[in-house]
């Protein structure tokens, strides 16, 4: 039996993709290591979305290519999207490659690991429209409650700063009945909670049955026995439906989160990314989902440094963040991609300006956050146990306002030990910029 080891880089759509892979591993003989100088063989499934992530792509590459000389390694896979976007760079600069998988080629795993101990060095790309048959099995961490769920491959927005299109193909929904046997299988495994991701999740449906099908999806899933709470992420503003904000507030499965990506609140920079909201628009669906559903945790990212963007423009952003109050809301640096239409434009600004004005709106947003947190204080709120932390001598959890990876958590003390995903009524005591403390008030029946 060869050994593998697999890492996986980037996303959580990412993620997803990888754990399909190692279980299509694991049921073809190969065992899993998490230790590299046992493997005979490593893939890392790659991303290259921003300047960072490629660097660790690349530098991941070569720290495991060193296993080549002192360990058994004999097979060094690269796949994901940086194989995709760099297919000819990683093959005339990275001789200790061995094989290369393109992103909807991910289902070719098995056969290029084969060819690379034959002594080939292969390639597997297809058509990038294709949706690779992965299955709906997959080979998850033991213990955890939660998983991510991609309900569609691909983007056909066309952002001018985004190279998705490109690595990715256009938007696929995956096939609901697909979605369901997958979810099913989680349930069974253990997994209560589902997280729904995609490069935009609110148009799901669109390609396969000529209209949106998400409200339908949520239904569905909801009706899984196990599953006891989903998660949206990545629902474009445009996008966002009054049947979706009615199925938010009406199914008792759902989460009262949204993730809303906006990237910008000036209607010149938001053009200029070819978004399709204006700063109106965004501030009317944050409106309609705080009237229907008032305790909705909204969470959103954006672009700082966007070229030709001016100071007027990062004051249009600050005062819309005071207007709008986002309970999250994290803030990128511009990261100048080759090959989109944004890194062709001029305006282009330097590297540390952009830096300044990342920071400046998170300062910002640390005091709305602070506020926001502060409105927890006397609630009691539903927090399912992500671990222990015994130097504190404290539980970390989260609440339905806590995505898991990107927001704070809940923190609380109990005498009783208690298991990942285990669930508790928390009075909220206390609250940081993104974390809150609380005691325990009641107990749920297990």
């Amino acid at each position: 039996m060869r050994n593998v080891y697999f890492v996986s880089l980037g996303c959580d759509k990412n993620l997803v993709d990888s754990e399909k892979m190692l279980s299509a591993l694991s049921h073809a003989g190969w065992r899993i290591t998490d230790q590299p100088e046992e493997a005979d063989a490593a893939v890392i499934n790659s991303c290259c979305f921003i300047d960072d992530a490629k660097e660790e792509s690349i530098e991941t590459i070569l720290e495991l290519a060193a296993y080549k000389e002192t360990g058994r390694l004999s097979a060094l896979i690269v796949a994901g999207c940086l194989a995709q976007r760099y297919r000819e760079e990683i093959l005339a600069e990275m001789p200790e490659v061995d094989g290369i998988v393109g992103t909807s080629a991910a289902d070719s795993l098995l056969q290029v690991l084969d060819e690379c101990f034959e002594g080939g060095h292969p390639q597997a790309f297809c058509d990038l429209d294709r949706l690779p048959d992965l299955g709906t099995d997959r080979l998850r961490g033991p213990g955890a409650y939660y998983a991510y769920l991609k309900i569609a491959e691909g983007c056909d927005k066309h952002c001018t700063y985004c190279v998705i299109p490109s690595v990715r193909g256009k938007y696929r929904s995956v096939p609901m009945e697909e979605l369901l046997a997958e979810s099913r299988k989680l349930a069974d495994s253990g997994v209560s909670e589902l997280i729904l991701v995609a490069q935009e999740t609110a148009g799901y449906g669109t390609d396969l049955y000529g209209e949106k099908r998400l409200p339908e999806l949520l239904k569905k899933l909801a009706e899984i026995p196990g599953i006891e709470q989903i998660r949206l992420l990545y629902c474009y503003p445009e996008e966002i439906t009054a049947e979706l904000i009615a199925e938010l507030k009406t199914n008792p499965k759902m989460a009262h989160y949204l993730d809303i990506p906006i990237q910008h609140a000036s209607d010149p920079v938001l053009r200029r990314m070819g978004r399709r909201t204006t700063n109106r628009e965004i501030r009317g669906v944050v409106a309609a989902l705080r009237r229907e559903i008032p305790d909705i945790a909204l969470r959103t990212t954006l672009i700082a440094g966007f070229p030709g963007e001016t100071i007027e423009d990062i004051e249009t952003v600050e005062a819309f963040m005071r207007e709008v109050r986002f309970d999250r809301l994290g803030v990128f640096a511009y990261s100048q991609e080759e090959g989109t239409p944004a890194a062709l434009m001029d305006g282009q600004i330097p590297e540390e300006e952009k830096v300044l004005r990342r920071d400046r709106l998170m300062a910002l947003q640390q005091e709305i956050s602070q506020e926001r947190q502060q409105e927890m204080v006397g609630r009691v709120l539903d927090v399912s146990v992500d671990g222990y932390l015994p130097e504190y001598g404290v539980y970390a959890g989260r609440s339905y306002r806590d995505a898991t990876e990107v927001d704070g958590a809940v923190f609380f003390r109990s005498e009783e030990e208690l298991l990942s995903g285990q669930r508790r009524k928390i009075l909220i005591t206390g609250a940081s910029e993104y974390d809150l403390t609380g005691e325990i008030v009641d107990e749920f029946a297990e």
